[in-house]
């Protein structure tokens, strides 16, 4: 079982957690980026201690074979709201 779920979690398969009002992002003033080669991450939830905690946006050299950061964003479902993470494309 223990083997299993950290299979999951090593794929990358997040649990889903909802909400019925979900958070904003705080206003950020995006810093200079260090090089032309570096790609915006944009700010993205994560679900820390029963709530969505906001985690910073920040530069980032994108990985082998990707050039865009898609960002996340949040889908309205009959549950309530849940973070759909962003990810490289």
């Amino acid at each position: 079982m223990l083997s299993a779920g950290m299979i999951l979690v090593a794929n990358g398969v997040h649990a889903q957690h909802y909400v019925k009002v979900h958070p904003e992002f705080h206003t950020v003033v995006r810093p200079p980026a260090p090089s032309p080669r570096h790609v915006w991450v944009a700010p993205e939830w994560t679900w820390r201690g029963g709530a969505y905690v906001e985690v910073p946006g920040y530069w980032s050299l994108p990985p082998a074979g990707h050039r865009a950061w898609v960002p996340g964003h949040w889908v309205a479902e009959p549950r309530g709201n849940r973070w759909i993470p962003g990810h490289w494309a």
